[in-house]
């Protein structure tokens, strides 16, 4: 449980490792005439949601297999309606509920038939424009920040693939069973398509991947990097935080970054330089490297606290706030349970100018998604009653059940009129503009960041 105390991209041009396109064409046969290519054969019905780009085909959805010998798990397939006609092809799964994972559409292979039913064609063509979107959005950006995700799974068209950049380290997170077959082809493209990456850290979701019918007891061990750099982080430097906290977070506070600037932006415009800043006290959410605190404390806040229960995060916190130079008297940490701080310290009739609330994922089933909108409301309603009258409560829910049930502003609602109090919503966010989304894969959206006024 996380809680803190608050208150023109520049184009980065490819270099000529990054410039790698598909350029010739394949032999391989186009998708209709293809021979040696299992064929999994949709019901009647059942086509048009895939047609329509829906990434992942479920086993309920299938009619029958047409092959000999059957695919076996992260063979290439081609996916057909019920007349065989193709519509895609994607990578078989002979045990989980998904049983394809479409890659390409039919018209897609028409229009680049260099990448049809070639994987390591197709994964470096999708990594090379992961590569190039976000240079686009100025990153990495020198100077700024080199911390970012690269590729955002179904985001960037390589459902179960999630890759996050911290300097010359890429730590990749596998939640998928073809991705542990073709393992060495994505670390090859990985290498060849970023600039100064110097290890790659693989990080297999087991939890994930043993859904998906895969032996987590035939993983090969990984070797890590025993430290990394400190990360630029727009003024600020941050420890890195992959190798401390990896079990926490893949992406850590980096989709928060739109997030943590806006902390750092409306907290200056709380204190302004003249008339001199009464002090204030500010709750938020630590977000595991300490970003929203110190950019609260960056913006002008002179005390800003800081509630985790995770002894990690709060070290790596204390860190930063050594290596931004900071006064560790004004920027405090505590480890402690953030119901129990809330409670105390409304027992005490505390109150915060702005407050944070960042807990762990609460839902992370839709099976629990009613014992989660419980423990949010009660947990929003504390901090409500924590932030001062015409204060800012940014509240956030990293729980994909949650975010993609629409029901988070509701609960907020309830959690208001619990507190007694009155809200407004000042914005309204997802995560930062690194983790792309799929629209035809809803599921892909987790993250709900929303900034209140409370009366």
């Amino acid at each position: 449980m996380a809680m803190v105390a608050v208150g023109v991209l520049h184009h980065h041009i490819l270099s000529a490792s990054s410039r790698i396109v598909c350029l010739s064409s394949c032999s391989r046969p186009p998708l209709s005439v293809s021979s040696g290519v299992a064929k999994v054969v949709l019901k009647k019905g059942k086509t048009q949601l895939f047609k329509d780009g829906s990434p992942m085909v479920y086993s309920g959805a299938v009619d029958r297999i047409i092959g000999k010998p059957p695919p076996q798990t992260g063979d290439v397939v081609i996916v057909a309606d019920g007349t065989e006609n193709p519509i895609g092809w994607g990578l078989y799964n002979s045990v989980s509920m998904f049983c394809v994972r479409l890659m390409q559409l039919q018209h897609e292979s028409t229009r680049d038939p260099s990448c049809a039913l070639n994987i390591e064609k197709l994964l470096q063509t999708r990594i090379t424009q992961a590569v190039q979107l976000r240079n686009s959005l100025g990153l990495p950006a020198e100077n700024n920040t080199n911390a970012y995700r690269l590729v955002n799974s179904e985001g960037d068209r390589l459902s179960g693939l999630i890759v996050d950049v911290f300097g010359d380290i890429a730590v990749v997170a596998s939640s998928a069973a073809w991705l542990e077959k073709y393992r060495s082809h994505v670390e090859a493209c990985l290498r060849s398509s970023i600039h100064g990456i110097n290890h790659i850290n693989w990080r297999p979701s087991l939890d994930v991947l043993k859904e998906d019918g895969f032996d987590i007891s035939s993983l090969k061990q990984t070797q890590t990097s025993s430290s990394a750099p400190p990360l630029p982080e727009r003024s600020m430097v941050f420890a890195s935080p992959w190798l401390s906290l990896w079990k926490q977070s893949s992406g850590n506070d980096r989709d928060r970054r739109q997030a943590s600037t806006l902390i750092n932006a409306k907290t200056a415009a709380s204190y302004p330089p003249s008339p001199p800043a009464k002090e204030f006290l500010i709750c938020a959410a630590i977000d595991y490297s300490g970003g929203f605190a110190l950019n609260a404390a960056r913006g002008g806040a002179t005390t800003v606290l800081g509630i985790d229960s995770s002894l990690p995060a709060l070290e790596l916190a204390r860190e930063n706030v050594i290596l931004n130079r900071m006064d560790p008297g004004n920027v405090v940490f505590f480890k402690q349970d953030s119901t129990e701080f809330m409670k105390g310290a409304l027992s005490r009739e505390e109150t915060w100018d702005i407050v944070i609330l960042d807990p762990p994922k609460l839902a992370p089933r839709k099976k629990v998604l009613h014992n989660a909108a419980g423990m949010y409301r009660s947990l929003n309603s504390l901090a409500m009653r924590l932030t001062s009258s015409g204060g800012l409560l940014m509240t956030c829910s990293c729980s994909g059940a949650m975010t993609q049930s629409g029901k988070f502003l509701g609960i907020l609602q309830s959690a208001a009129a619990m507190a007694g109090r009155k809200i407004t919503v000042v914005r309204e966010a997802g995560a930062a503009s690194d983790h792309p989304l799929d629209p035809s894969y809803p599921q892909g959206q987790y993250l709900s960041n929303i900034l209140l006024r409370v009366l």
